[in-house]
């Protein structure tokens, strides 16, 4: 565990190496978060003022499908997680294109990452509606919390999913190909690459928990704890917003990271290696056989 912690922490030295190279890929993180925050308010508003928020998990009836969700409600459900799955990957896709670029010697811009991304507009958004599917179909397989089963059945297929479709931006990038032969690609690189079997050696994504932990700990409860002293509900409030913001910014950072090494581990995948940032050894253990 040790040993995979400490890969995973190099793993995220060597890609905010990258970062500081070319700050404004932070940009696309950010750009995502307030695009899908618009777009739910956009979503929710709408539905909430009218009414059909309620009658979207409306029980009972003739269309009712699964869990007292009616057809009605699936389509808007989908709907919503296919304009979330465009904005993110569309983001992902400007962000990886542009660390791309800086793993291949260029330097990019934003204007790069977004044009990289226009480009590959009618591919993004035949992924999105796959994506935007199967996050419905593992929703349903989860069912309720009380449904140990099924959050176990749709957690395993969740993390194959991921791992399958790790490499499918920077597929949809440097290859240009459909969403489909994307997914095929990637899971015949990741195959390939780190074997039959794989499990990931690596996650950045536990140390950006631990890091958002940290935040919390060390800043947000003595602030917390300080404001409510003062007996007032707008300092309380301004606290709590403080801290909400610090622990979103340490996400955009790691997001940022994230892309950065999607995008080395793509390289490594199809050339062998990635560069003066990322030695070879330490992207071949990125994954190991189970």
């Amino acid at each position: 565990m040790f040993e995979s912690f400490s890969r995973s922490w190099r793993l995220v030295r060597a890609s905010y190496d990258v970062l500081k190279q070319d700050k404004e890929l932070i940009w696309f993180p950010i750009v995502s978060m307030v695009g899908t925050i618009i777009a739910s308010i956009m979503f929710i508003i709408p539905l909430a003022g009218t009414g059909l928020l309620e009658s979207v998990a409306a029980e009972g009836g003739s269309e009712e499908v699964s869990g007292g969700m009616t057809v009605f409600g699936l389509v808007l459900a989908f709907i919503y997680y296919f304009v979330l799955y465009t904005i993110i990957i569309f983001s992902n896709t400007a962000l990886i294109g542009a660390a791309l670029m800086r793993l291949r010697g260029e330097d990019p811009t934003v204007r790069d990452g977004f044009r990289i991304a226009s480009e590959r507009i009618g591919k993004i958004t035949g992924y999105a509606a796959i994506a935007a599917t199967v996050g419905m179909i593992l929703q349903a397989i989860r069912g309720d919390e009380d449904n140990i089963v099924g959050q176990i059945v749709g957690g395993i297929l969740g993390i194959a999913w991921n791992i399958i479709t790790f490499l499918v931006i920077p597929i949809l990038v440097v290859e240009n190909v459909g969403p489909i032969e994307a997914i095929k690609r990637s899971a015949a690189l990741m195959r390939r690459t780190w074997g039959e079997q794989i499990a990931g050696n690596f996650s950045i994504g536990i140390i950006s928990f631990l890091a958002s932990l940290a935040v919390l700990i060390v800043v947000g409860a003595p602030l917390f704890l300080i404001a409510s002293a003062t007996n007032s509900g707008l300092v309380v409030g301004l606290a709590i917003a403080i801290i909400v913001l610090a622990i979103m910014a340490v996400n955009l950072f790691f997001s940022a990271l994230g892309g950065i090494f999607q995008a080395a581990l793509y390289n490594y995948a199809t050339e062998g290696e990635s560069g003066e940032f990322f030695p070879r050894e330490m992207l071949e253990g990125a994954f190991r056989h189970r």
